[in-house]
Order: structure tokens, then C-alpha cells, then sequence
């Protein structure tokens, strides 16, 4: 694909799908194994050191539930430094469409803020539309290793932690392992948005 063809772009592909396969649970072997290329040659994709065919890049896509338009996010700038670490609002990519569970199962919708997935932790901004994630029957809270923190920008969320209800108001922001069950949904008849810092990576819900 010749949107990858120079060291550096093949490079940050390699390193996103790294990411993306690690996100979800995947080792090299597991993901190889449902691919028409070795667990050696996708190493070497990984490591930017292997050109990806657009076949096998649909593959990669199809296997790990991503449109492979997206791991072409848009860069500008006119330093090398601000086109890789800069996203600007309109060049956000959305992350809600990779999820296992469905948006309107999760209550909300989540842009990646972070310029990639790489890294201890990640950046991204949650979108409540209105009257969404209030369920007529609670469900089960998310649980799972790592650490959440956030602040409410606009609007109201509630928070359900553990046993407790909890109303977070524009500018209330919070820190929890997420071993403790928890789950958000926006009861009102605005939108509210929230800006997460989470660890680890993880798209899998």
C-alpha cells in the first residue's frame, strides 16, 4: 500500500496494528494464525521492517474488527514532530466503532484523542447523547485490570461505582481502579462529554 511505503510510515502502521492486536488480547501467533502470512512476517510488519499488501492489511482489518482506513489517521503540520503528536479536533479518529459491545449497549461514544495507541495509557473524549445509557434494567458494571480518570466537560453523568450512585456535574472529574464495577449513563436531556485518561489500552469491551 503506498501509504506506507516510506520507513517512517510503515513504521507507525506496524506499531498501530501492534496496538490495536495487544488491545485486543491477541498474541502474535493468535492473530498469524487467521492471516495468509507467518507469525515471523507479521513480526516484522509490526516493527515496520515488512511492507503490508492491501490484501493483507484487509485481512488484518477484518480479523481485528478495524476498517483499515484507519490506521491512516490525517496528519498536518509542517514539522515532522507536530504531524506525528498532533491531532487536530477535525482529524480525531473514533474509536466506538472498533468496541465489541455496541454504542448503543455502552451508552456513549468515544474519540481517541492520544495521536496513537502506543504507550501506558491513552486520551479520549466520551460523547452521552441524550437520554443514552439508562438502560430500563441496570446491567452489570464494566470490571477489568487498569485505571480510569476523568473530568466531566459539559452537561451530567451519572456515575454508578460499586454500590453507590454518584452525579458528576461539568467539572467534577475522578480517579478508581477499574476493578471496581462501574457504569455511566447520561440521564438528562443534553449531551455531556468527558475526557478520560485510561491504562492500560484496551478496546476490547
Amino acid at each position: 500500500m503506498n501509504k506506507n511505503d516510506s520507513p517512517d510510515a510503515a513504521a507507525r502502521l506496524g506499531a498501530e496494528i501492534r496496538e490495536v492486536r495487544r488491545a485486543r488480547g491477541l498474541t502474535l501467533n493468535a492473530l498469524s494464525a487467521q492471516l495468509s502470512c507467518s507469525t515471523a512476517y507479521l513480526s516484522r510488519i509490526e516493527l515496520g521492517n515488512a511492507r503490508v499488501s492491501d490484501p493483507l492489511l484487509q485481512e488484518i482489518g477484518k480479523v481485528l474488527h478495524v476498517d483499515p482506513a484507519w490506521f491512516f489517521p490525517v496528519q498536518s503540520g509542517d514539522g515532522p514532530l507536530e504531524r506525528h503528536h498532533i491531532v487536530r479536533a477535525e482529524n480525531r479518529r473514533q474509536l466506538s466503532d472498533m468496541y465489541t459491545r455496541s454504542e448503543a449497549e455502552m451508552g456513549f461514544r468515544d474519540e481517541l484523542l492520544s495521536s496513537t495507541l502506543s504507550g501506558q495509557c491513552y486520551l479520549i473524549l466520551s460523547r452521552f447523547a441524550p437520554g443514552k445509557g439508562a438502560p430500563a434494567e441496570p446491567l452489570e458494571g464494566f470490571v477489568f485490570e487498569g485505571e480510569q480518570h476523568a473530568i466531566v466537560i459539559t452537561g451530567e453523568v451519572e456515575l454508578r461505582l460499586g454500590d453507590e450512585l454518584i452525579v458528576l456535574r461539568a467539572g467534577d472529574s475522578f480517579s478508581y481502579p477499574s476493578m471496581i464495577a462501574h457504569r455511566f449513563r447520561n440521564r438528562t436531556d443534553e449531551e455531556a462529554t468527558m475526557v478520560w485518561a485510561m491504562s492500560p489500552v484496551r478496546i476490547s469491551w
